[in-house]
């Protein structure tokens, strides 16, 4: 059964976890990793080379601005406007271009193509992938790569999982995240029209921690 989304709900949430998150890292360096452990798993070089990048589900920005500081043109859409005005006024100065806009109708109208699309633990988490993967595969340059993160499956429960924010007292805020096993992840994107795709579980650093899943896809 498909997850009905409700953005403004969904909205409300992310504006919550904005406010809670940012005095943490207002003044934190610029950053990038996949993972959720510090000096753990591999870095940027999973994106190529780009000229120019998209993450979804952007949050504080520090990837973006972290590749930024590289050159690279850095691109970022997130649902909360809480947070993007946050992560606006600390990177704009590095050129780091942020849009407040739910990801599926943003990349349904955006004009621009990109090197790469990346999502670390964010909207290729909370997205539909058979609506989002052929949005994110008709905004990639031939040859760009599609690559996102987030925490593996619990065995045996995939598809939609709902989440409520806050426990289980307070407002009925919630939003949907999305888990699968790596071979469906991969079918996923092949089906949404990627040349090639893979997908595995990177252990974690330490024996019985929650690994993390990495998913590289290719376009044609």
């Amino acid at each position: 059964m498909a997850a009905e989304h409700d953005f403004d709900n969904e909205r409300a949430v992310w504006d919550a976890y904005a406010e809670s998150v940012w005095k943490d890292v207002a003044d934190a360096e610029p950053a990038f990793r996949w993972t959720q452990y510090k000096e753990h798993g591999p870095g940027p070089e999973l994106l190529g080379e780009p000229a120019s990048v998209l993450e979804i589900g952007c949050g504080t920005g520090r990837a973006l601005a972290f590749l930024a500081r590289q050159g690279v043109e850095a691109r970022g859409v997130d649902m909360s406007p809480v947070m993007v005005a946050h992560a606006s006024d600390r990177w704009k100065p590095l050129g780091v271009d942020f849009v407040c806009a739910e990801v599926l109708g943003f990349l349904a109208r955006d004009t621009r193509t990109y090197d790469a699309v990346f999502s670390v633990f964010g909207a290729a988490w909370f997205s539909d992938p058979r609506k989002l993967f052929p949005l994110v595969r008709g905004r990639l340059n031939p040859g760009g790569r599609f690559v996102f993160s987030q925490p593996p499956a619990i065995p045996g429960a995939y598809g939609p999982q709902g989440m409520y924010k806050g426990g289980f007292a307070g407002p009925a805020t919630y939003t949907y995240r999305y888990s699968h096993t790596p071979a469906t992840w991969r079918g996923l994107l092949l089906a949404a029209g990627f040349d090639k795709a893979v997908a595995s579980v990177l252990e974690a650093p330490k024996p019985d921690h929650i690994g993390t899943l990495i998913v590289e896809a290719v376009a044609a």
